[in-house]
């Protein structure tokens, strides 16, 4: 078993297509995990191994992979880039003690950059950066660089320079060493050193001094040293520099070629002898289980784990991927699940590379792995001994910004969709769906259309069933302006039993979100009481159906005030028809009219895209609430009605080069206006007729 001292736990995040796939498999190769270096493009890597990510070429879910580098165990978690699998970033980045972000050495940091940083700040970890694709034309390390200087932080700092950046890139000066390292052309990973000459030598010893004075911050017998000896070795740097990238002091720059295994190797020294292990993290912050009391677990501690991810696997059934957090946990073990208050028995654990997996007994504090078939454990679920009895904290995820509404192909397929909506949720829990009683829609929602594609494809691929994506129905209000009153007579006589009721009733408006108040205010014996709850049912009906154009009535008070009845015809059924008929013609008597739902949005957007994106809105007949700012970033609030925001997300990335994010959520009703109205009045009309 691996001790917590000689784990790392990284992730490595950036922007999609900044390569950090190939990263990862070139890392496993240097680790002897593999014997090759994998290319997205031929489908071979390690980590994308989904039949959706071989397809689209990218990656679709966060993937678990580990190897061992200078007697350190290295436990890697491979995330998307895009935005629609922002969730993958929150559950890796929860468990992991630092991370690994990657940028294209051509593009620069990105909108995805931006995101995984914020994640990993808020999650407060150190960061490394990595400058990948140096190998690549009209690559720009200086300029890229100082975007990153300027953006994240003064404190980033470069730890190796491209000597050689563009095709053919195999020679990096190395700050740390004072060295030249020449990279061999077979991807091996293997180098030669040689001193530094000219110019390369000077702006590399004026680095080496800076980075000294950096670390001498949190180490003042280390400044003394290098002014007594005029420089530092690496070893004597090494405590230091771990110190310094723990509290921010320094944030580590590395550049790399991945595809051609040029400074991967550095990195994964810098990250095997410098980045923070588990041990660093004396203690982590967990809940009492069932309340809001904080305490604080150490490694020392009985067993808890944390499950960050849960993927459905063919021929294996569902894997948990978890991470330790104390005590050590084995094989058929016994754990509450403190946050479903029900208890577990760990199945197999595995260590995984993606799809290979290998079954270990035991996982000490601090190391990940994986366990199969848990019977009620799902993402962001605590396991723990009972002694212990804690909560760690569950992953916050970002709220769905796109809707659609599902349609199936072929009838009798609805149990099927529910089964692989709900595996889907539980895989992604950014991904969400329900069944809207009042529209009669199964409505998914999510992060972006990408995420919703693949869910369809997924449907069918693994549950067999096809559907169809469409715009979701707008859940529109039929509510009054003024007061009405209406006298309805139902009667029937047909052979047998008859059937008789008489209604008087008056409606009145109320204030918008009261709901539909009920009342009676008979008189005198006309009406026996018996049948007001008849009446109040067959306005609740009417209520539920709609009378304009289908939707729910809302806001109003509605009494019935006087009516008539047989000795013998009047019934329960004959006062419900009447109150119903009673109800409609008050309704329509009392000047009629829908209600639209109103979202307030919160939209994120680069300063220079501000006109394009408030003009967007005014489109959408949105109303701006105000503005704020955020670093480099405006924040516009504004009120948009729902039916002008199907797929909004889609328009706001294409208006903001991908660099614009938003937030939505219900705000209010308000009245729909008039043309509006008799567009969806016909629209349910003509629905009605089909």
């Amino acid at each position: 078993m691996t001790t917590a001292n000689d784990i790392r736990n990284f992730s490595l995040v950036g922007h999609g297509t900044s390569g950090k796939t190939v990263l990862s498999d070139a890392i496993l190769y240097n680790g002897g995990e593999t014997n090759r270096i994998g290319k997205t493009e031929n489908g071979n890597t390690i980590s994308d191994y989904h039949h959706d990510e071989i397809s689209r070429e990218i990656s679709l879910s966060a993937t678990l992979l580990h190897c061992n580098w200078l007697e350190k165990k290295l436990n890697i978690i491979d995330v998307p880039g895009f935005f629609d699998f922002v969730g993958e970033a929150k559950s890796a980045l929860r468990v992991s003690d630092f991370a690994v972000a990657v940028v294209h050495g051509v593009t620069g940091p990105e909108a995805g950059t931006d995101i995984v940083w914020d994640f990993a700040t808020d999650y407060g970890i150190p960061k490394i950066l990595v400058v990948n694709m140096m190998n690549k034309e009209h690559t720009k390390f200086d300029t890229v660089l100082s975007q990153l200087q300027s953006r994240y932080s003064k404190r980033v700092f470069p730890f190796t320079i491209p000597v050689n950046p563009g095709p053919g890139f195999n020679q990096v000066a190395d700050v740390l060493r004072k060295e030249l390292l020449t990279y061999s052309s077979d991807s091996s990973g293997k180098f030669q050193t040689e001193e530094l000459s000219g110019d390369w030598k000077d702006r590399v010893d004026q680095l080496h001094e800076e980075l000294i004075e950096y670390i001498a911050e949190s180490d003042d017998s280390l400044l003394e040293k290098f002014f007594e000896q005029g420089n530092l070795s690496e070893e004597e740097l090494r405590a230091g520099l771990h110190d310094a990238i723990i509290n921010g002091s320094v944030i580590p720059l590395v550049c790399t070629a991945a595809d051609a295994n040029v400074g991967v190797t550095r990195l994964m020294d810098i990250i095997a002898k410098y980045c923070p292990s588990p041990d660093d993290f004396s203690t982590s912050k967990a809940f009492k289980a069932g309340s809001k009391e904080e305490i604080e677990v150490k490694a020392s501690d009985p067993e808890s784990m944390f499950v960050f991810k849960t993927v459905s696997e063919a021929h294996v059934g569902e894997l948990s991927f978890f991470r330790v957090y104390s005590g050590e946990v084995k094989h058929g073990m016994d754990l509450k699940n403190s946050s479903r208050h029900s208890s577990e028995r760990l199945g197999q654990l595995f260590i995984m590379n993606g799809k290979n997996r290998k079954e270990v007994g035991v996982l000490g504090a601090g190391d990940m792995g994986a366990v199969v078939k848990l019977k009620n454990t799902h993402t962001g679920d605590t396991l723990c001994s009972s002694k212990l009895d804690v909560e760690l904290p569950r992953i916050d995820f970002p709220l769905p910004n796109i809707n659609e509404a599902v349609i199936t192909k072929s009838k009798g397929d609805e149990e099927k969709i529910a089964t692989g909506l709900a595996t889907l949720h539980e895989e992604d829990p950014t991904f969400l769906f329900r069944v809207d009683p009042e529209l009669k829609q199964t409505i998914v929602s999510g992060q972006g259309e990408l995420q919703i594609e693949v869910v369809v494809s997924r449907l069918k691929r693994k549950f067999n069933v096809e559907v169809d994506l469409v715009e979701p129905k707008v859940p529109y209000r039929e509510t009054i302006k003024g007061s009405g009153t209406a006298k309805y007579r139902h009667k029937k006589q047909s052979g047998g039993a008859g059937q008789f009721a008489e209604v008087w009733m008056r409606v009145a408006p109320k204030s918008r979100g009261e709901g539909v108040e009920f009342s009676d205010s008979l008189v005198g014996q006309n009406v026996d009481r018996v049948f007001v709850p008849s009446v109040e049912k067959g306005v609740k009906a009417a209520c539920e159906e709609g009378i304009l154009a289908g939707y729910r009535v809302v806001d109003m008070k509605v009494d019935f005030y006087d009516g008539k009845q047989h000795p013998v015809d009047s019934k329960d059924i004959a006062f419900q028809i009447a109150g119903k008929g009673a109800f409609k013609d008050a309704f329509m008597d009392a000047k009629p009219g829908m209600l639209e739902p109103i979202f307030e949005i919160e939209v994120k957007v680069p300063e220079d895209h501000m006109g394009d994106v408030m003009g967007d809105i005014s489109g959408r007949r949105g109303k701006i609430l105000g503005m704020d700012n955020e670093g480099d970033y405006q924040v516009v609030k504004a009120l948009v009605p729902q039916a002008n925001l199907y797929r909004y997300s889609t328009v706001l990335r294409s208006v903001t080069g991908g660099r614009g994010m938003h937030r939505e959520k219900f705000s209010h009703y308000e009245d729909l206006p008039r043309e509006m109205e008799a567009r969806v009045v016909s629209a349910s009309k003509t629905e009605k007729d089909e």
